[in-house]
């Protein structure tokens, strides 16, 4: 009888043992299934379907699109194509919070590190340098510099939260560097603000004035809440102030700030500006990096006015000053005077019409533009030229490429 007992109560130990591991795998599992019933979406019939998070994009970025078209066509607006931005990271403990999964730290590493490249590649004659919050404290992380990997390698080098956050400390640090900037470069600030205080030395109203003064603008997206100085600071400087309430909305929030913005009016003038365009340096040829102070082989421009060596372009000579480019940098700057059109959306209705139903592929990748049934899918169509674009080659037409495939084929004949 005793042994009957003692035998139960240890299967039922052994019963309870499995229990906590299955617990304790399921805490463990990946955060992306958890709030799963987010992805799903309710049909006509009533019945639940998933996201078709292909179209949502797509509507999300043509809805992006003809603001950003409608506003550079209600006026003439100047933009500013070389850009000095400094990105500053709140780095305290407010940082570690886990309401964006794994943290807070994490999500904004991500998407800096995503933002970084893209800013290079629409903007490839501006630069970057990265400043830290931590400890009450802002630290320089980068020089302004136009080279994605080192800015990303430093990131990731320095990614521990610690500490208060000072909002003024930042400013003052970031406005000390901006303040040398030649006047015809737009000198911009976007900070990525996990507090919801800011620890301060002194007056901060003083310090936004000071940066105001210095046609600093100065944007700022929250992952807290929205803070009354935040929403001040880009008041005042012309900036742009949004809070995240997610990853996606994260992201899509700091991928508005890759395009250049509108120049400030008081630098909306004409300026000529000296530019080198400097020769790689030979294979196998021995000299000093100007820009680390270091020995290098076979790497790196020579520049055209003092011979000096540098590592990247587009830089500033330390030895002369001369703003130093390459050609395909110019190029790719183009586009952002002249932006391409936005595609109109074929309707049901208009996809319905005799003329249109014999264009049943698309112009760009020669996919078919009907789904199985023999039902029409969601397509575009240029104005200029009347041909059809699926909304893969929608995206990528007006974010890579910058030129319509059936515009240039008809110049071209």
């Amino acid at each position: 009888m005793a042994n009957n007992i003692a035998e139960k109560r240890r299967q039922q130990e052994e019963d309870d043992e499995e229990e906590d591991g299955d617990l304790d795998g399921w805490g463990e599992r990946n955060y992306a299934d958890e709030r799963s019933w987010e992805a799903l979406q309710e049909d006509e019939s009533g019945l639940l379907r998933p996201l078709d998070n292909k179209a949502m994009y797509h509507a999300q970025y043509r809805r992006r699109l003809r603001s950003l078209s409608t506003a550079s066509n209600s006026q003439r607006i100047q933009k500013g194509l070389i850009r000095f931005l400094y990105i500053v990271l709140d780095l305290s403990r407010a940082a570690s919070v886990m309401d964006f999964r794994p943290s807070r730290m994490a999500v904004v590493a991500k998407n800096v590190e995503a933002f970084i490249r893209e800013f290079f590649d629409q903007n490839p004659l501006s630069q970057i340098a990265l400043v830290i919050i931590k400890d009450g404290v802002a630290y320089s992380l980068t020089d302004l510099g136009g080279s994605p990997e080192s800015h990303v390698k430093a990131l990731m080098a320095k990614l521990e939260c610690s500490g208060d956050s000072s909002l003024q400390n930042a400013l003052e640090l970031v406005h000390e560097y901006l303040d040398q900037i030649p006047s015809y470069g737009n000198r911009e600030v976007l900070i990525l603000y996990s507090a919801l205080t800011t620890c301060d030395p002194g007056d901060i109203m003083e310090t936004i004035q000071k940066c105001k003064k210095s046609k600093m603008r100065c944007s700022v997206i929250g992952l807290s809440a929205e803070m009354f100085i935040c929403k001040h600071l880009c008041q005042e400087t012309g900036g742009l102030y949004s809070v995240a309430l997610d990853e996606s909305h994260f992201k899509e929030l700091i991928m508005e700030h890759a395009p250049p913005p509108p120049a400030i009016a008081e630098f909306a003038i004409a300026n000529l500006i000296k530019m080198g365009f400097p020769q790689r340096a030979a294979e196998g040829s021995i000299s000093i990096c100007s820009c680390h102070k270091e020995c290098k082989v076979g790497e790196g421009y020579i520049c055209p006015r003092c011979k000096a060596r540098v590592c990247e372009l587009p830089t500033e000579c330390r030895i002369c000053g001369l703003t130093l480019v390459s050609s395909p940098h110019l190029a790719r700057s183009y586009h952002h005077l002249f932006p391409i059109t936005p595609f109109d959306e074929v309707t049901p209705s208009r996809q319905n019409e005799p003329h249109r139903r014999s264009q049943k592929t698309c112009f760009g990748c020669q996919q078919g533009l009907v789904n199985p049934g023999n039902k029409p899918s969601l397509h575009v169509t240029c104005p200029k030229c009347k041909q059809y674009f699926c909304l893969d080659c929608d995206i990528y037409i007006h974010e890579s490429l910058h030129n319509c495939p059936g515009c240039e084929s008809l110049r071209a004949s």
